[in-house]
């Protein structure tokens, strides 16, 4: 068993998930044979089958089932430990985890701020519905998203500021043209959809401009809605604190990008709310904020940082 080796595992998940030796050559770059070949010694030296195969159809058994998660499981963590050994020596640079139609104006301006930097090291940005998984498991290094409750005890913070909440209507409805509505006339209409569906921007406003669907979002999107949509305010309905978040080993990686976020606060560039001008807000109960000053590469870096609230003072 101490045998197997990397490239098998990645051929039985190529295969597992095609169930067609052809097909999973062809996505791996290789021709049948080999593969046939890795299939079968790697089944050798697991000791079970892993595979049904008939002159119709392969397919996993209960064995291979098992194995497939495991072997998954294993591959995410080895790139995982390459990409974090990589972001310890200084030879990575940073990627951003967020959520589709989150901050987007924020993020245009990080990223146009980044870019005049001439040590920018903003190298991609990654497109996910869990934020804090991405961080976990290495495929992005800070995260741009809103404050939680449910965010991890030794999660990094840095404020950045509040999006105000505004409801997306059809240009021709009848509270399109309104200065505000509250969260209960929202609530009542027909399409509201408490939750943001798990799709593109582009693609929601699309479906609200056809009347299929109403929903809340961040003020920030006001410049990408076109003229088919009718963006008003709601009162009642909590603003959305958005935030830079990365684990303490990402902390060198982050230094460059809460940098540059802290010089586009401190210009007013980040578009949007008037509320961007005052990033600092109050700690969750229970937590405290921590200012955090440093220099990096030059940089000047404010990054504040929540933990347990120590005993009242005396």
């Amino acid at each position: 068993m101490n045998q197997l080796e990397t490239r098998e595992l990645a051929y039985f998940v190529a295969l597992a998930e095609t169930l067609h030796f052809g097909q999973a050559a062809e996505n791996l770059g290789i021709t049948q044979p080999p593969l046939s070949r890795a299939i079968a010694q790697l089944e050798r030296r697991v000791g079970v089958p892993l595979l049904e195969r008939t002159t119709r159809q392969v397919r996993l058994t209960d064995a291979g089932e098992v194995f497939l998660a495991e072997c998954r499981r294993i591959l995410a963590a080895l790139s995982s430990a390459v990409r974090k050994a990589r972001r310890a020596a200084g030879q990575q640079k940073v990627t951003v985890a967020v959520r589709p139609a989150t901050g987007s104006a924020v993020l245009s301006a990080l990223l146009a701020a980044n870019a005049q930097s001439p040590d920018g090291a903003l190298a991609d940005v990654v497109f996910t519905y869990d934020e804090i998984d991405s961080l976990k498991n290495g495929t992005a290094d800070v995260a741009l998203m809103c404050q939680s409750t449910a965010t991890p005890p030794d999660l990094e913070l840095m404020k950045l500021g509040v999006e105000e909440p505004i409801v997306l209507l059809p240009a021709g409805h009848p509270l399109a043209d309104r200065p505000f509505l509250t969260l209960a006339e929202v609530e009542s209409l027909a399409g509201y959809e408490a939750q943001l569906p798990h799709e593109a921007l582009d693609t929601m406003v699309d479906r609200v401009a056809l009347g299929q669907i109403v929903v809340v979002i961040g003020d920030s999107v006001r410049d990408r809605l076109g003229t088919s949509v009718r963006a008003v305010p709601v009162r009642g309905y909590p603003a959305t604190q958005l935030v830079l978040a990365w684990f303490p080993d990402a902390r060198s990686a982050a230094s460059h990008l809460t940098a540059v976020a802290h010089t586009v606060m401190e210009e007013q560039q980040l578009p949007g709310s008037q509320n961007w001008q005052t990033p600092l807000a109050a700690a969750e109960p229970g937590r405290t904020l921590r200012a955090v000053t440093t220099m990096h590469d030059g940089h000047h870096q404010v990054a504040v940082r929540q933990s347990p609230a120590g005993p009242p003072a005396a």
